[in-house]
């Protein structure tokens, strides 16, 4: 806490500076009493500050809801009636804090809320255009598109381009947009404890008061300034207090009005919070459902004294990030500043021009709006560049409510069309029994599914496999199940399509059955050809290195294979811990027979095992698979190029039958240099070495063994060699000399 109270401290300086303005104004924008602006971020910030849980999001009254305030306080004939449903609206929220309603906030898609920022970076910096130049007709803090002065956000813009521009401010206003640019790009100025925008206002305000002795065209009026009420006296500072009209409490209204404050104020606030969480650089999450409370007790407060409904307010939480806020003491004492100042310095504020506070948030607008934003925003696509755009032009082009509903809209329709096209996982597998295509529902499989599973039943191929897996799904929609069901018993086998069921829970009554084989049968072993089996590794193992594997019931798997076993292919290959046979072919339980023996040679042992499962099992394919960078290999090239007699230099008195295995591979004038090679040249030996003993090998079964040379000859095995790239995962099968040597 001790060493962020200097960041806090400043940084509830400049968020009370841009405050003090935004509070009088949007009161302004709302036709309540300018005091009640005020009030309102006095309570946003000492009071919803210290219930929140957020350490950076700062309440107070919200452009957001200045036109339904000012429609409710016209409906509802008094002001004094408006603060009964601001209470009323403040009960309703704790109520829905309580029932924890923030988790909602979790459903805000990311694209609408980076569109609020994007869009409040853009309003800043065109709202606060004029107000820099000193065109202050429109209310500071009011961002509809459609202003009270009976212009719109470019209108006014116009206005100052044809010569609407007061010299005083606009002098304040531009040397205070340099003041903050040159500050934040000087490095010792940026580190310092003083905030720029102190410093801006400061100036501000002794220019203003030197214009002011100059006189003529420089003077800046009261208009050009901030306005706050000022009392006789402190004690009369209790008379500007307003008091809810209890006598209102059986009109219906009143609740009607009440109930949409509640709405409105919390889903500005949870969208807020959202908002500032993503600009907070330590990403801490703030607990939504305490929000909630926190702003339904500040606007019974709010009611009971005269203050406009609070809410979240994102361009004071995007200030108060900008400026470094550690915690929320920030948001407190910038509330504590708000009534300090007002009580007993409210003269002092009023010399500061409106001009220098336009300066600091049209910096911050650009902040927020920066082109790198946009950039990320349209890497990720039209799905989220879309709602993205859509909301920011909307929040512009309306007002700040009517344009988050109007991108949350079109966010929800591109969910809906994406659902439509993409409701669930579908992946064409290829097992060793024919094509399958393997549907995965969702977690939630919801009715809005259901559309897109029928469509996807109607495409499924006459004479096709279909797997529907409900393995990670926690709840089915009774539609959908009503529509697999009738799929699975009727519709699917009308057209020739066969059905097969995994994961259902026991409740949706849909028995799990599997009506194609995901191992290798006695059936698949004996219709198989040797070139089929080849091409089923070799599909294997590019699913392996794409990430693609199949999804396989082992369970299953050992319940079918535990009576006997049809093996499709015999491996011979190494025991290296990096080539786990099974897994770089994408294999099952039961698929293959699998021999291991360091260097991938052979011996009596291992080529009676091949000849078992040749004949006896009636494998189709024995494959040798060697691999790079190989132990066995490297050592046997290590010890006969350094004439190392094999036992005494490793005490393993059985290795030297693998390394004499080995040698006939090794050219021997070649080997001699091998010491002086460079690393990565005695590594490329090592490679060409396992390629060529992986070749001896093959060439080693055919000649010892008669009984796999005549399969060969007839056509009902292959052998075939292979190598395994220890870096990629890509297996390179050497099937040229394979056939040169089963013809030869």
């Amino acid at each position: 806490m001790q060493s962020s109270l200097p960041r806090d401290i400043t940084a509830s300086i400049v968020v009370f500076l841009v405050a003090l303005p935004l509070c009088l104004g949007i009161a302004l924008a709302s036709g309540a009493p300018l005091f009640s602006g005020l009030l309102a971020g006095i309570i946003g910030g000492i009071v919803v500050g210290s219930i929140s849980g957020s350490h950076t999001s700062v309440s107070g009254p919200a452009a957001g809801l200045a036109a339904i305030v000012a429609a409710q306080i016209t409906s509802l004939g008094s002001f004094e009636a408006f603060l009964l449903a601001v209470f009323v609206g403040g009960l309703l929220q704790i109520g829905l804090g309580i029932a924890r309603a923030g988790v909602l906030s979790s459903f805000f898609p990311s694209s609408v809320i980076k569109g609020l920022l994007a869009a409040i970076g853009v309003l800043l910096i065109l709202k606060q255009i004029p107000h820099v130049f000193g065109h202050d007709t429109d209310p500071e803090g009011e961002m509809s598109f459609s202003q009270p002065d009976s212009e719109n956000t470019f209108s006014e813009i116009f206005r100052v381009l044809t010569g609407d521009i007061h010299m005083g401010a606009a002098i304040i206003g531009i040397a205070s947009i340099v003041l903050l640019v040159f500050w934040n790009r000087t490095g010792f100025l940026k580190k310092s404890m003083v905030p720029a925008p102190l410093i801006v206002v400061l100036f501000g305000a002794l220019a203003q008061t030197l214009f002011a002795r100059l006189g003529g065209s420089w003077v800046l009026e009261s208009n050009h300034l901030v306005q706050i009420p000022v009392a006789e006296s402190i004690s009369g500072v209790v008379n500007f207090l307003s008091y809810p009209d209890f006598s209102q409490w059986n009109n219906p209204a009143v609740y009607f009005a009440g109930v949409t404050i509640a709405i409105v104020a919390s889903l500005e606030t949870l969208l807020n919070l959202d908002a500032v969480d993503k600009l907070d650089p330590e990403r801490r999450d703030s607990p939504p459902s305490r929000e909630l409370i926190a702003q339904g007790v500040g606007n019974t407060v709010a009611g009971l004294v005269g203050a406009l409904p609070v809410t979240s307010v994102i361009v004071r939480s995007s200030v108060n990030v900008s400026v470094g806020a550690k915690t929320k003491l920030s948001t407190i004492l910038h509330g504590v500043l708000l009534a300090t100042c007002v009580a007993l310095f409210p003269v002092y504020m009023n010399m500061i021009p409106l001009a220098a506070l336009a300066a600091i948030l049209l910096v911050t607008g650009f902040k927020l709006a920066s082109p790198a934003l946009f950039r990320q925003m349209w890497s990720e696509g039209r799905y989220q560049f879309t709602p993205f755009l859509v909301t920011l032009l909307s929040i512009v082009l309306t007002d700040l409510l009517v344009g988050i509903l109007i991108g949350l809209a079109v966010s929800m329709l591109f969910i809906l069309n994406s659902n439509l096209r993409r409701p669930i996982r579908r992946i064409v597998e290829t097992h060793i029994g024919g094509d399958v295509l393997h549907i995965e529902l969702a977690n939630q499989v919801s009715f809005l599914k259901r559309a897109s599973l029928d469509k996807l039943f109607d495409e499924a191929p006459r004479g096709s496999n279909l797997l529907i897996d409900a393995s990670d799904t926690d709840y089915i929609d009774p539609d959908v199940l009503s529509l697999i069901r009738d799929f699975k018993e009727k519709r699917g086998p009308a057209h020739g399509v066969s059905v097969s069921l995994r994961g259902f829970r026991d409740k949706y009554n849909l028995e799990e059955d599997i009506q194609f084989a995901d191992y290798s049968t006695r059936e698949l072993q004996d219709r198989i050809s040797p070139a089929q089996v080849l091409e089923i590794l070799r599909e294997g193992n590019r699913r392996f290195r794409t990430g693609t594997r199949l999804t396989r019931d082992f369970r299953r798997q050992v319940e079918a294979t535990a009576e006997g076993q049809t093996p499709l292919a015999a491996i011979l290959s190494c025991i290296d811990s990096r080539v786990p046979t099974e897994l770089v072919f994408d294999l099952g339980i039961g698929d293959i027979f699998s021999v291991r023996v360091a260097g991938n040679v052979i011996g009596s042992k291992s080529l009676g095992s091949i000849e078992y499962a040749v004949s006896a099992a009636g494998v189709k394919l024995v494959l040798v698979l060697g691999h790079t960078r190989c132990g066995a290999v490297t050592s046997s090239v290590r010890l006969i190029s350094e004439r190392k007699d094999v036992e005494q230099a490793t005490g393993c008195e059985h290795l030297r039958k693998i390394v004499d295995e080995i040698a006939p591979s090794i050219v021997d004038g070649d080997v001699e240099h091998f010491a002086a090679l460079s690393e990565e040249a005695q590594e490329s030996f090592v490679d060409k070495v396992a390629e060529r003993n992986v070749l001896r090998t093959v060439r080693q079964i055919y000649e010892r063994s008669s009984a796999i040379r005549q399969a060969a000859s007839k056509g009902d095995i292959l052998v075939v060699g292979a190598v395994y790239d220890v870096k990629s995962g890509h297996i390179e099968f050497l099937e040229e000399h394979a056939t040169s040597m089963a013809t030869g």
